[in-house]
């Protein structure tokens, strides 16, 4: 007779609201899927949505300060949480031309004042 000892978490578990909300806000992440988080940390995906469910309702609070905002549209909240401080920040592209020659610029330039940085680069 094969016998298989398991061992692992215990089921009944307690989580903080700092843990809960740490494990809430990543999944959150742009392209993270709530399944591949709740089996990281050994959790139902239910549970996570439950928690979800308690930060939207604030039932859950982000015990450093922080906060999550829910974007509201056409009358009913997102199921996707947006963090409050994410600034967008221009970085630097770099264009390479023919030639040889390239064109360091800021991400945060319109298409039509990398048009004429180009043109003028070309023309130079």
């Amino acid at each position: 007779m094969r016998m298989e000892v398991l061992t692992g978490p215990e089921r009944r578990r307690r989580w903080s609201d700092e843990e809960k909300f740490r494990i809430v806000r990543e999944a959150q992440e742009p392209g993270v899927r709530y399944a591949d988080v709740a089996r990281r940390h050994d959790i139902s995906a239910a549970q996570l949505y439950q928690w979800r469910v308690a930060l939207r309702e604030g039932r859950l609070i982000d015990p450093c300060g922080g906060s999550i905002r829910f974007l509201e549209v056409a009358g009913g909240a997102l199921d996707v949480a947006a963090p409050v401080e994410a600034p967008v920040v221009a970085t630097p592209i770099e264009i390479a031309l023919p030639g040889g020659r390239a064109l360091k610029a800021s991400s945060s330039l319109t298409t039509a004042e990398l048009k004429r940085l180009i043109r003028a680069v070309e023309d130079a």
